[in-house]
């Protein structure tokens, strides 16, 4: 198995772990699949904006096994040092590493580009998934109960955070002014 950046070639691969996880699992809380010229344009936003796409392949087949990624925590100027991430492993290899290798990967990733913290919102009752996050440091730092929903129940958000480096303040920025929002 090899880990690379994503290149145009595994969206169909990604696009099929995204709509198995949205079809069978509340990792994901959408309720409709998606096409691969979605997949195209989410890709792009994420690699033009800087952030990574990663996969875990076999190269023989360059079959997509598992993908992760990370994007803007929130859209404010305040959170521009913390990120959300996602790691979703296809279902028939589950259990043998490849999302702990993505997230490896993933925060080595986010320490490189001087992140401060990484955030995961997670169903509360996925417990693998909660589990391997606590295998790398995370740590809950919130629950809210019943904010989502889908497949006729409520779901509860578990926020899970791992802070990326030990400074004591941000780095420095000038304040501008800038265009109402």
């Amino acid at each position: 198995m090899v880990l690379r950046d994503a290149v145009e070639a595994d969206l169909v691969g990604i696009m099929e772990i995204y709509n198995l996880a949205v079809e069978n699992t509340t990792a994901i809380w959408n309720e409709h699949t998606v096409d691969l010229a979605n997949r195209l344009d989410w890709w792009r936003q994420r690699t033009n904006a800087g952030f990574p796409v990663l996969v875990a392949v076999l190269p023989a087949e360059e079959r997509v096994l598992g993908y992760a990624t990370y994007g803007p925590f929130r859209p404010h100027d305040g959170y521009r040092h913390s990120v959300e991430h996602s790691v979703y492993v296809h279902p028939d290899r589950r259990g043998e590493g490849i999302g702990g290798q993505l997230m490896a990967m993933l925060i080595e990733h986010a320490r490189q580009q001087g992140r401060h913290a990484m955030i995961g919102g997670i169903d509360a009752g996925n417990r693998g998934s909660i589990r391997l996050h606590e295998r790398f440091g995370f740590r809950q730092v919130g629950l809210m109960p019943q904010v989502g929903c889908k497949f006729g129940r409520w779901l509860d958000l578990a926020l899970l955070q791992l802070t990326l480096d030990d400074s004591a303040t941000p780095p420095a920025v000038t304040v501008r002014a800038s265009e109402p929002r």
